[in-house]
């Protein structure tokens, strides 16, 4: 059986969640592996509607056991408010796994995010807030805190201390701030230490075991490529993997052990926070986008910006991630427009682009050579094999399948469970 990879092949926000809970209802076991509580996922279960921020979106599958990765930074407030709500609501939350080695965010970490991103007043990265990049700088740093350490009291208060001795320098002389105590801070973070024990594990031991007995795992990435701190328009980008790779370094499990990689991108484009964005739509165009897909962030509720569908970005995501299968979202959200516009190329001062510019400057700079496609005005929420779809609508998911070198093997129709069409499995 497989271990399949899901990743965001656009910006962000291009219904991972629903893609991986279709997978997680089939197979063994859903793993998120980077990013922290800085992206949510949205799912649609019935008349259901679930936002989930740290948790992988396998916990609202029975059966399926959802792990959260070394490669994820913890916080620990928001874990168990989001089990809480959960279970609130009737899901049952008993097999969440944690990894020993993920990294904990602490609250000065939230301080430090929120007052460093003021501080850069017009170069704001356009970040959450929520301590993500400061803890991924600790943990680089070696100062982080682990989920590991909340068992040894000694040790933890250690490594507080060692942290705060520099940060708390930041904090009042640069910033103005109050100082963190270093036994508040401990102490609140133990608190949290018998809770969290019976969901602690080896993760990557259990993962490889159960790849061993034949089991089936996806694997989730937060955030998506081009907003990878490797690969993504750096320096607006998140401070973790989240391409395909990061699903080996996140997770504990060799390169050799991932039978497919799926990205997953919406048939129009949207991004959140700072940075370029070739297609970018300043116009009522823009805003219909936004309307009527629901362009707003699960997590930051923050309108998204919003474009047409960007070939070139398909194509380097294809590249960068080795995907084998494209999931096409919000189809539907097209619907009514006569003409639609794709983005084939760049033009950067006259010259013609295909693929990505190799450098940030000339990206920003790029203007979208566009190629314009029939659009159709029948209702397609209701169809649930490509041939249900008017031929307008056929002819642009062949186009841009085309135009984006990896096989469409699934299109969203609508935010339900239900509302997709399959062309291919992607677990056979």
């Amino acid at each position: 059986m497989p271990a399949v990879v899901v990743v965001g092949a656009q910006w962000g926000d291009e219904g991972k969640g629903k893609a991986t809970d279709q997978l997680g209802s089939r197979v063994d076991y859903v793993v998120k592996f980077n990013g922290g509580n800085n992206a949510g996922h949205t799912v649609v279960v019935g008349d259901e509607k679930y936002a989930l921020h740290l948790l992988p979106s396998g916990i609202l599958s029975p059966g399926c056991v959802p792990v959260i990765g070394n490669g994820v930074v913890v916080d620990l407030e928001v874990l168990f408010e989001e089990i809480e709500g959960l279970e609130a609501r009737g899901v049952d939350t008993s097999k969440l796994l944690v990894s020993a080695n993920a990294h904990i965010i602490p609250t000065y970490n939230r301080t430090l995010d929120k007052v460093t991103e003021r501080f850069l007043g017009k170069r704001q990265i356009g970040t959450t807030g929520r301590g993500i990049g400061p803890t991924y700088a600790d943990k680089m740093s070696r100062v982080g805190l682990r989920i590991q350490d909340l068992f040894d009291a000694s040790i933890l208060r250690q490594k507080v201390e060692g942290a705060l001795a520099q940060k708390n320098q930041m904090l009042v002389k640069v910033f103005n701030r109050r100082a963190f105590d270093v036994d508040e801070i401990t102490d609140g973070l133990l608190a949290y230490a018998e809770r969290v024990r019976p969901m602690v594990a080896d993760t990557s031991l259990v993962l490889n075991s159960a790849l061993d007995e034949g089991r089936t795992i996806v694997f989730e990435a937060g955030q998506a490529t081009m907003l990878d701190v490797d690969h993504g328009t750096y320096p607006f980008v998140t401070s973790s993997s989240a391409t395909a790779a990061g699903a080996c370094t996140g997770s504990g499990i060799g390169p050799t052990r991932i039978d497919r990689v799926v990205g997953v991108i919406k048939a129009y484009t949207t991004r959140v926070g700072e940075g370029p964005f070739p297609t970018e739509l300043d116009d009522d165009m823009g805003e219909r986008l936004r309307r009527v897909g629901g362009e707003y962030g699960t997590t930051t509720g923050r309108p998204r910006r919003t474009g047409w569908y960007d070939a070139v970005v398909a194509r380097y995501a294809s590249r960068i991630n080795g995907l084998t299968d494209l999931v096409l979202t919000k189809l539907d959200v097209l619907t009514g427009l006569e003409r639609i516009p794709v983005c084939v190329a760049y033009d950067v001062d006259g010259v013609r682009h295909d693929e990505m510019p190799a450098d940030q400057s000339s990206f920003h700079h790029a203007v979208p050579v566009y190629e314009e496609l029939d659009g159709w005005a029948e209702d397609i929420s209701g169809a649930r094999t490509f041939e249900d779809l008017p031929e307008a609508a056929q002819r642009y998911v062949l186009a841009v399948e085309e135009m984006s070198g990896t096989r469409i093997s699934s299109i969203g129709v609508g935010p339900d469970r239900e509302a997709t069409i399959v062309r291919h499995d992607l677990l056979d």
